[in-house]
Formats: C-alpha cells, sequence, structure tokens
C-alpha cells in the first residue's frame, strides 16, 4: 500500500478546504453533500453522537450559523492508497478560550468524489498549542 501520494494527498487537501469553507460559511448544502449518504456514517460531535447521514444533515440544518468562524493548527492529511484518508486538526475559536478543540475525518473516495464516512469533534483544555498555521 502506498502511503501519501502526492496526488492524492492534493485531493484530499482540496476536499478538506472545500469542507472548512463550507463550515465556517454555514453553507449546509456542501456540508451535507461532503458527508457519505449513509446509514453508516458517523459523526461525533463536541455534545452530540450522530448516526446516518439523516441525522447529520438534521443537525446542520438546526445549527446556529453564529460563531463559526475558527483559526486551524496542526492539520495533518494520511493518505492510504488511492481511496482513503484520515485529516485531523486542531482549531481555535473565541467562544472556546482557553480551549482547544480537535476534529478528525475519515474520507474515502466514491464515484461522486472525496466523502467524509466518519468524523470527531472534541474540546479539551489548550495545553500549549499555538493557534495559526496548517
Amino acid at each position: 500500500m502506498h502511503i501519501d501520494l502526492p496526488a492524492v494527498v492534493a485531493e484530499v487537501r482540496e476536499a478538506f478546504a472545500r469542507y472548512e469553507t463550507a463550515l465556517v460559511t454555514n453553507d449546509v448544502d456542501t456540508l451535507n453533500a461532503l458527508f457519505h449518504r449513509d446509514e453508516r456514517t458517523i459523526r461525533y460531535g463536541i455534545q452530540e453522537n450522530l448516526y446516518g447521514h439523516e441525522e447529520i444533515a438534521a443537525f446542520r440544518a438546526a445549527r446556529s450559523p453564529v460563531g463559526l468562524d475558527r483559526t486551524l493548527c496542526r492539520t495533518v492529511i494520511t493518505t492510504y492508497g488511492r481511496d482513503l484518508a484520515v485529516a485531523s486538526t486542531l482549531f481555535y475559536r473565541p467562544s472556546l478560550a482557553g480551549k482547544v478543540g480537535r476534529q478528525m475525518q475519515t474520507w474515502a473516495r466514491f464515484a461522486q468524489g472525496w466523502r467524509i464516512v466518519a468524523a470527531h469533534v472534541s474540546v479539551i483544555a489548550a495545553r500549549g498549542e499555538v493557534p495559526g498555521g496548517a
């Protein structure tokens, strides 16, 4: 198996950037499109456990668009072969004073492109991490 093929990493980095832009602008249609439409797709959030695309889409539809801006730090994208990747990042928001958010996504390539099949978001006390940069 080839790990981190440059062309595949670039594809996933582009999909990840598309997700990030959609997240901070509350582009719910794009967010929904980037999650694989399947009952086995899972998103564990800060305060919610979402099973299946329908629950994830319902969460997105109900979420407030206020305060979504954030700064990413230490983003790592690792690809496994040509069809599987993991994207991990730390994030900071003014509303998370003294805390750091952590996000991990598993991406898989489908006929329609790269889609998130599993995601986990959590927040912990910041311990010297520096916001900014990738």
